[in-house]
């Protein structure tokens, strides 16, 4: 079943289901031997969520479910690969972003299963805002309290969905629009529209003092992406994925991400998703640029609104 205008969902359902995906990848990164992240929180919050499926990609067990595509295998390993990659790039742009540009106060959109407020070493007088779905934010803060866990820095959760009126509610929790921030939107924009993508984009700049810096990954919603998908969601079912996880984007055109920031004052750099991969010496995916997962890319920006 597609998304509709005002689906919600939690972390074993839609949207939320792959939040769960994405954490069981960094919980079996963080297993691998010479390990390039450390996240020792992604594995008991998966188990918390309960999908049998992701438990076992999060403790190893399904690693040698493989899938051909386009030739080339994209298993239980590659997308655990690409995690690692991902997760230790944005650590790497956060920790730049506070510790030599300055800034203190990072806000992660669609925040899911992520832990950086409780795993990362931040410098003192950090605050980390957290928006997700208040379903998704109320069994994060409930777990991450039931295992212990002690935040690095002053974790605020904002639970609203991002469809509504969110910079409101970021306001009131405490972000201050006239000092620099550090966003993140890690796995989010090919679940939105187009029209709300940029939305989404036009909101963050208006939040956006001078200096401030945004991550994001652009996961494109080509056919050949969504064939490769599929013929995974197809693999996991065999394996026991029992979650409708298919089907959760909005594909069409859109502007390109990278591009729309830099018509609206923010330098951006593209980094593929290949250059990703070998940068951390992990195989590389098929070198095909029109095959699935070719033209991903990760971008980092920096706002300049004087110019």
């Amino acid at each position: 079943m597609g998304r509709t205008d005002n689906d919600t969902w939690d972390l074993a359902t839609s949207v939320g289901a792959t939040a769960t995906m994405v954490a069981s990848g960094r919980a079996r990164a963080s297993r691998a031997e010479n390990a390039l992240i450390e996240d020792r929180f992604a594995e008991p919050l998966v188990r918390a969520v309960g999908i049998d499926f992701f438990t076992r990609w999060a403790n190893g067990e399904l690693d040698s479910v493989e899938i051909d595509v386009a030739g080339a295998p994209w298993g239980m390993q590659r997308m655990t690969d690409v995690q690692a990659a991902r997760t230790r790039y944005i650590d790497a742009f956060f920790a730049d972003a506070t510790e030599a540009a300055g800034i203190r106060q990072v806000v992660i959109l669609a925040s899911g299963l992520d832990a950086r407020g409780y795993r990362m070493a931040w410098p003192p007088g950090m605050t980390v805002f957290e928006i997700d779905q208040p379903q998704v934010i109320e069994f994060k803060t409930a777990t991450m309290a039931e295992l212990g866990a002690e935040p690095t820095a002053d974790v605020r959760a904002v639970p609203i969905d991002l469809r509504h009126d969110w910079p409101s509610a970021l306001r009131k929790a405490g972000f201050d629009p006239e000092r620099p921030a550090a966003w993140a939107a890690e796995g989010l924009l090919g679940f939105l529209p187009a029209d709300a993508q940029d939305r989404l984009l036009d909101n963050i700049t208006a939040l956006s003092a001078d200096g401030s810096r945004l991550v994001a990954e652009v996961f494109l919603n080509s056919s050949a992406n969504q064939q490769a998908l599929n013929a995974a969601i197809h693999k996991w079912r065999e394996h026991g994925l029992d979650v409708e996880i298919d089907n959760l984007g909005f594909p069409g055109e859109r502007n390109d991400v990278a591009t729309y920031l830099e018509d609206h004052g923010w330098r951006a750099v593209r980094t593929q998703l290949n250059d990703l991969l070998a940068n951390n010496g992990l195989p590389l995916q098929s070198g095909d640029k029109d095959g699935p997962f070719g033209k991903n890319y990760y971008c980092a920006a920096e706002l300049h609104k004087a110019g």
